[in-house]
Formats: structure tokens, sequence, C-alpha cells
């Protein structure tokens, strides 16, 4: 989906896309799919109490506490200062409470499942605080991600957010479900060698963005979103005064 949306960008929103771009698209969704592949398989309780259990265990509030700290320090201290230059400030805030968003999710959809089968899970305050957790992570989620989009370039928004959102999410779900206990070596090795693959192709692509060329001080480019016109075309703005430049 992801991939289709860079292309897209390219092609219908005549947002550049550079050789290297596609090959780094391509490498972040080999990757992924190559970690998606070998993935452990997960183990869902049946209850909401059971996803409580998980939820409170010291590792996992590691994870929360770490997760947490890192969006606040990213939305206090570092998107007013690199956020309009750094793309990994937005995403990174949008990926790791996309992870907690799809665990509150998995919580929320148990609880709707056996409220339907007649196992009625109103009454539990658990099933209210994930709802709210979610409701919470999904309005700072989607927040974040229009900012970025509305700073960077969507060809490269969509594949970058696409890798982190899936790493982290598969390692916010094996910290809560433990499911790396059974990997066998190969699987493990598969799944480090889509790692890289991943890290890679966000490599390429954030290094793709940075050398897009910037319009000089003082020059005026004319775009009106199907082609550029010519000078007999254009009407121009005269500017009698250089503070206009500064």
């Amino acid at each position: 989906m992801y991939l289709n949306s860079a292309f897209l960008a390219h092609f219908m929103l005549k947002e550049r896309l550079r050789h290297m771009g596609v090959l780094g698209c391509v490498s972040c969704i080999v990757g992924s799919v190559v970690i998606v592949i070998h993935a452990p398989q997960e183990h869902i309780p049946n209850s909401i109490q059971g996803i409580w259990t998980l939820a409170t265990q010291p590792a996992f509030l590691i994870y929360v506490a770490a997760a947490l700290s890192i969006v606040l320090a990213l939305i206090l201290r570092f998107e007013p200062r690199y956020g309009q230059t750094n793309i990994l400030v937005y995403l990174g805030i949008c990926s790791l409470m996309g992870s907690l968003t799809v665990v509150s999710i998995k919580a929320i959809g148990i609880a709707i499942k056996l409220t339907l089968e007649g196992i009625s899970q109103i009454e539990y305050p658990q099933t209210w605080f994930f709802l709210t957790v979610a409701a919470v992570c999904v309005v700072t989620q989607l927040n974040y991600l229009n900012k970025a989009l509305d700073t960077f370039n969507a060809a490269i928004v969509s594949p970058i957010y696409y890798v982190m959102f899936t790493t982290l999410t598969i390692v916010a779900s094996a910290i809560m479900f433990k499911d790396w206990s059974g990997q066998d070596a190969s699987s493990i090795a598969s799944e480090t060698c889509g790692f890289i693959t991943v890290l890679s192709g966000t490599i390429i692509l954030h290094a793709t963005r940075e050398q897009e060329p910037v319009n000089a001080l003082g020059t005026v480019t004319w775009y009106d979103g199907e082609s550029i016109k010519s000078t007999e075309d254009a009407h121009f703005i005269t500017l009698h005064n250089s503070d206009y430049f500064e």
C-alpha cells in the first residue's frame, strides 16, 4: 500500500522520486515482508483480564515508559528545532504511538468479540482504559502524520512510516505476548536480514531526499498543478523592496 502511495505521489502529485528513491522503496517493502513472514506467531488471550495481565508485566511497562519518554522528547525538544527539516521526528512520534495503538485495538477487539458472544466486557474498567488509550494514540498519530505529509514529500513519508510503524509494532507485540521465545535460529537470522534491508532502504530514501535541489533565495517558481508555464503565458509580480527576500 505504501509503495503504491509513493509511486502515485510521484506520478499524480508530480513529487520527484529519484531512481535511488525507487530502490529505497523496494528495499523497505522487501525487508518488511521478510520480517512479517518470519515473525513469531502471536498467542492472544481470550479475555480482557488476560490482556491486562500481559500489559502490566514489567517488560512491557518498560517498553511503554521508553516509548512515551521518547515521544515526549521528540515533541518538546526535537520538533521545534528539527521538525521542519528531519522527517524522522514526526514519523518517530507516529510509529511509537502506533505501536501502542495496535496493542490497545487488539484488547478492544477481544472485548467486542466476547461481548457479541454473550460474555459482556463492558463492566470491566480495563475495557474502557484500553479504549481511552487507543483514542489518544490514534489522534496523536494522525495529527503528526498529517504534519509529516504537509512538510515532506509524500513519496518519502509513506515507505519510511510503513517501515518504522511495522517494526515497532512487531517489537511491541513480541514483548507483550512473548512470542520470540519459540523462535529458531533460521527465523531469527531471516528477521535480522529483513531488518537490515529495511534500514538500508530507509537510509537510501532519507539520503535521496537530502539531495533534492532547493530553490535559491529571491527566485519564484511558477507551478499551477499541471505544468511550468512559459514566460509569454506567465504573470509576473514586481517587487521593489529587497526586504521581501530576507
